[in-house]
């Protein structure tokens, strides 16, 4: 029915990197659509206290894991298939940032930025199939989100070399998965996050006000307008959306005029 389009209720999650940022936003809006979330960080602590603070909400359950190795990324998945048989939605978000310049950019930053962006996506996906496939049907299709960022669709003014890379290789890599995955039931799409305040984002946190004067919508992004974008993909909403990376950013990616992002 429409009016169950947004509904993610009976339906289970993983969001990576969901203690804080971009990804407690994104598993804060699936709770409150009725979803069962499991989070993970490499921070146990951090992670254990968002998951209690969402728990007031809804169901959110701690599962702290380094996964910027595949041994980390085939241990989560040990342990989450401990508590699940079937999992429904993963949402890719653990990420890392690196800025250095050019003639200084280390090759530690490069590897450190490439192993969780792009590395470790595919191998938590290629880990976590099993119970992605299980779950999945034609009529009701698992939902893989992978965050990406306007950085890997225009580039912005920070020397920032391998984040930026790494999330062209994540837009791209999600075609790539799409196509695959698809034979399974199994939807495969991408959001590309502009200016959010998060931990990663230090200028858009420290300095919206002028951050926002560079965004055709004149604001940073909410809460509100990344959970949305997320639910929708992850809901029957958005079960026609395959391969697709959207970009939530304001207009900074399609819709901006001169070079004041980059």
């Amino acid at each position: 029915m429409m009016k169950d389009l947004f509904s993610l209720e009976g339906r289970t999650a993983v969001v990576t990197g969901g203690s804080r940022g971009i990804g407690k936003m994104i598993a804060q809006g699936f709770i409150e659509q009725g979803a069962k979330v499991y989070i993970t960080a490499r921070k146990a602590p951090a992670c254990d206290q968002t998951a209690e603070e969402l728990s007031k909400i809804g169901t959110c359950i701690s599962l702290p894991h380094d996964l910027s190795t595949v041994d980390g990324c085939k241990a989560f998945t040990a342990e989450f298939l401990t508590h699940e048989n079937a999992l429904d939605i993963l949402v890719n978000n653990a990420g890392a940032a690196w800025g250095a310049e050019f003639k200084e950019f280390p090759e530690t930053g490069w590897d450190k930025t490439m192993d969780l962006n792009v590395k470790s996506l595919f191998f938590l996906t290629q880990a976590l199939h099993d119970p992605l496939k299980a779950a999945a049907s034609a009529d009701k299709p698992a939902k893989v989100i992978n965050i990406a960022s306007i950085d890997g669709i225009k580039i912005n003014p920070w020397e920032t070399y391998a984040y930026q890379a790494s999330k062209a290789a994540v837009i791209h890599l999600t075609r790539r998965l799409a196509a695959r995955l698809i034979e399974d039931n199994i939807c495969v799409s991408g959001i590309a996050p502009g200016a959010f305040g998060s931990e990663m984002n230090k200028a858009t946190r420290d300095a919206a006000d002028m951050v926002a004067k560079m965004i055709p919508a004149k604001r940073v992004g909410k809460p509100e307008d990344m959970a949305g974008i997320a639910v929708y993909l992850a809901s029957k909403a958005g079960d026609y959306v395959v391969g697709d990376t959207l970009a939530v950013d304001g207009g900074i990616a399609y819709s901006s005029i001169g070079d004041a992002w980059g």
